[in-house]
């Protein structure tokens, strides 16, 4: 096995180039990508990164589905984002073209009232004869959403009674949600606003955002504004750089993020010219919804290293869901894809009680075994905070898996990621402190 220590002259690896809007055939993502190794004396050498195996099939997987499905179109136009919305599949009538739809996705029909939109290249990463596949799970309907249960409601989060102007939210002291617009390019099936996305109910302009502008600047207190939706990067970019404006006009406004899963469902919308538009607008960060590793794609990783390169901190958000990934395992593999990506994993949700979720929901002792497999199994970096955003307008209440088995006057027992116990004396405790002893200079007293 070779050595994986670099030679010291071998420094500074540089990514390279990304392609622009015109060119006419952006780089095949399932090939090596050669990157530029910059040396102190100012001499390059060339350094080779391979993808994966796993990044190969599936870079092989969207070529095959691209020429069988859509035979005539380049490789430009394919990585073409305007291109990849105008052409989602968005019935059920087209979709079973190009998967096997079982019973209970042909009888999902509107029932839910969330309507069915999938980009061609996500489409591309589904398994065709599989329903039970996870990324198919996500984003095909199936009758179980026509199924209302106890406990669900159109708002759990009731974020209607907590937005003083239409689609501003304000829960929080010092920092508001800002709802764009409606759309997205590829609808989640547990989205938590399905009752707002896709009915053209928030439009980026016009009265309802001058209204939310001028609540924002009115109150001194908010510091802190997410843009979300619908997808806020499926706004042109001239009109997305026109509200990060006007937000960053107001004096008491430091951070502005931007939620989106464009990264993973339409992660050619990330180009070098968005890029550069959001670099004039920070602190500027970004958090990613994530689903599954099979998210992580080299298009994916591409959109997120581009963003990464204009200094956007990245953060994922994930909604744990039954049967796509609840298990240790796929969540592992999922967090570090991430940390692959240089995304930050953040926040790891208790799916929302909407109508018709009952299937995708797990127990919340679910969430905490999943806690238990990461934490101190893998570097803390990788370990989401998993949280329940409260029905009712409570906002996010972490969990954690209990640490503190017992407290005494002596202090605590503590139990480690391994299940074994360990004592820290709480200062202050039953017993009284000792002295230290006195030690020659130099010389350590400790044991």
């Amino acid at each position: 096995m070779q050595s994986s220590t670099m030679p010291s002259d071998q420094l500074d690896i540089v990514p390279a180039p990304a392609f622009d809007e015109g060119d006419d055939e952006p780089p095949d993502p399932g090939h090596a990508r050669t990157s530029r190794c910059r040396r102190p004396s100012g001499a390059t050498a060339s350094v080779v990164r391979l993808p994966s195996p796993q990044a190969r099939l599936r870079a092989r997987a969207t070529q095959s589905f691209r020429k069988k499905h859509f035979p005539d179109i380049t490789a430009r136009l394919w990585n073409d984002w305007h291109w990849q919305l105008a052409n989602r599949v968005r019935s059920l009538d087209r979709l079973a073209t190009m998967l096997n739809l079982s019973d209970e996705e042909k009888a999902a029909g509107t029932g839910s009232g969330l309507p069915l939109a999938i980009t061609p290249y996500y489409l591309s990463l589904l398994d065709p004869d599989n329903p039970a596949q996870p990324l198919r799970r996500s984003v095909v309907p199936t009758v179980c959403e026509t199924l209302r249960s106890p406990g669900e409601a159109d708002d759990p989060l009731d974020e209607g009674a907590m937005s003083p102007v239409p689609g501003l939210v304000h829960r929080y002291p010092d920092r508001v949600l800002l709802l764009l617009a409606d759309r997205c390019s590829t609808y989640c099936r547990y989205c938590t606003r399905s009752r707002l996305v896709g009915h053209d109910a928030l439009r980026p302009a016009g009265e309802r955002l001058e209204q939310a502008l001028a609540y924002i600047a009115a109150r001194p207190a908010i510091r802190d504004v997410l843009l979300s939706g619908g997808d806020p990067l499926l706004l042109a970019d001239d009109q997305l750089d026109r509200v990060l404006s006007r937000l960053r006009m107001i004096p008491h406004v430091e951070i502005i993020r931007i939620g989106t899963k464009v990264p993973a469902v339409l992660p050619q919308r990330v180009t070098p010219t968005l890029v550069r538009m959001l670099r004039r607008h920070h602190p500027l960060m970004m958090s990613l919804h994530f689903t599954h590793p099979d998210e992580c794609t080299p298009e994916t990783h591409r959109a997120c290293t581009l963003l990464a390169d204009g200094g956007i901190p990245l953060g994922s958000q994930t909604v744990l869901l039954a049967g796509i990934n609840d298990e240790v395992e796929t969540m592992r593999r999922l967090m570090h894809g991430l940390l692959r990506m240089r995304v930050r994993p953040y926040y790891l949700y208790q799916c929302d009680p909407i109508p018709g979720s009952a299937h995708f929901r797990t127990p919340v002792d679910r969430g905490l075994e999943i806690l238990r497999g990461l934490r101190g199994h893998t570097s803390g970096y990788a370990v989401p905070t998993f949280v329940i955003d409260a029905p009712g307008g409570g906002g996010k209440i972490p969990l954690l898996p209990e640490a503190v088995v017992a407290r005494d006057a002596d202090g605590l027992v503590l139990r480690n990621y391994e299940g074994r116990l360990f004592r820290y004396p709480e200062p202050g405790g039953a017993e009284r402190p000792q002295p230290i002893p006195s030690a020659s200079p130099g010389e350590c007293p400790c044991p």
